[in-house]
């Protein structure tokens, strides 16, 4: 199955299954839930994959499951996928436009739902036909729009045994048919940030007599940036961007506490474990020069997302093999966050970028977390034939890497 053949069945099993996938995507766009809230999503889900004959696993908070397609004897390969929508509006005019006021899938989650889905059933065809070597657990995880959904599922023990996992995720800028790699980080880690300055106020006639909190704070949003750009290497790709500050009420008084909010964000694990202390360091250090009190709330959200070289090539190879050479494209850094990091916190993996815009498309761009945001549906045979031939790929590098030691160890005890 690693061959020749492989293509000629995911076509064959496309053009069983293909429309029906489809439906199957645009069941779920119509009736959009939000993170743990994903009740349905997660029946419809297990109704497909024991029709298939498997045996999926709820997930203890009630929403998500695993489903393992496979012998229990190998190496194990995950596929992830996310399941929820975001609390957006849907404005498009289509006959599967979302049913449920305020709530849509403007991210691409039911295409990676279908996705795996369908890879899922396709590699279940292959077990039963005794071509599947080792196992492959699929994750449809909840809530990746809330920061805690991944971390839950790894509770759960939905990484235990795992050797290697992949995910990919829609890209409008990339046209359907094509898949974006990239080694290293792809995504960034999101944190916020609050910072705290209290001291005594008074009048502004006489600023000597008062912390002056406003001229602290001014002095704390633009200096922190800056130094931070001298105490954090370059090429973690940092940043710190303000979004509110408040500070006052009046205008000839001095206020007795200001605050400014913000996100952190960056493309380096190194980077995004040294920040809190180094973000509290200068913030108190800047402060205390004008007689401020500094208090700093630095709240962790997801990790970056740093793609492992080999299992990238894995993505690679397999894109050659299921699509040709031509279908493989650079992508590049996100600044955005996406908490599939945790999951390389337990195992390697890698994340891609599925293109889903139209070559036939003439209006504007379909962006991410927009009302109007949809995809080229042929988009979900794309990432079908990808993602089982990832699998497959990982599990035969992998059993081909395990014979390969057993053979020198073997050798070496000789």
């Amino acid at each position: 199955m690693q061959g020749r053949d492989l293509p000629e069945q995911l076509t064959a099993f496309l053009a069983r299954h293909g429309r029906d996938m489809i439906g199957f995507r645009r069941d779920l766009h119509m009736h959009p839930e939000l993170a743990f809230a994903e009740h349905r999503t997660t029946g419809r889900i297990a109704e497909r994959l024991l029709d298939a004959g498997l045996k999926p696993q709820e997930l203890p908070q009630g929403t998500g499951l695993i489903c393992d397609v496979g012998s229990e004897d190998g190496p194990v390969v995950a596929l992830r996928a996310d399941i929820d929508a975001l609390p957006l509006t849907d404005e498009k005019d289509v006959a599967y436009r979302s049913t449920v006021p305020g709530v849509a899938h403007a991210c691409g989650h039911d295409v990676h739902t279908t996705v795996v889905l369908a890879a899922g059933i396709f590699l279940s065809q292959l077990e039963r036909a005794g071509a599947l070597r080792g196992r492959v657990r699929l994750v449809f995880q909840p809530a990746e729009e809330l920061p805690g959904g991944a971390v839950e599922v790894i509770k759960a023990g939905a990484m235990d045994g795992v050797d290697r996992i992949f995910a990919l995720h829609c890209d409008p800028r990339l046209v359907s048919g094509r898949v974006g790699l990239r080694t290293g980080g792809i995504t960034a880690a999101c944190d916020q940030l609050m910072v705290r300055l209290s001291g005594p106020g008074g009048h502004t006639a006489r600023p000597h007599l008062t912390s002056d909190l406003v001229y602290a704070l001014g002095k704390v949003v633009t200096e922190l940036p800056a130094a931070l750009s001298r105490r954090i290497d370059p090429r973690a790709g940092f940043s710190l961007v303000w979004g509110r500050i408040s500070a006052g009420s009046a205008p000839n008084v001095i206020p007795e506490d200001a605050v400014a909010e913000g996100t952190v964000r960056c493309l380096d694990d190194e980077a995004w474990h040294a920040a809190p202390d180094i973000v509290k360091g200068l913030v108190e250090t800047v402060a205390s020069a004008y007689g401020a009190e500094a208090e700093v709330t630095y709240r962790k959200g997801v990790p970056p997302t740093i793609n492992e070289s080999t299992s990238v090539d894995i993505m690679q190879e397999a894109v050659v093999a299921a699509l040709g050479p031509e279908a493989v494209a650079p992508t590049p850094q996100s600044l955005g966050g996406e908490d599939f990091a945790w999951y390389l916190e337990q195992a390697p993996g890698a994340l891609a970028r599925l293109g889903t815009h139209s070559p036939d498309w003439t209006g504007p761009m379909l962006d991410l977390h927009r009302g109007t945001f949809d995809v080229d549906e042929r988009a979900i045979g794309t990432g079908t034939r990808f993602m089982a031939t990832t699998a497959l790929t990982a599990l035969a590098a992998m059993d081909d890497s395990q014979g390969r030691t057993r053979v020198d160890n073997e050798e070496a005890l000789a």
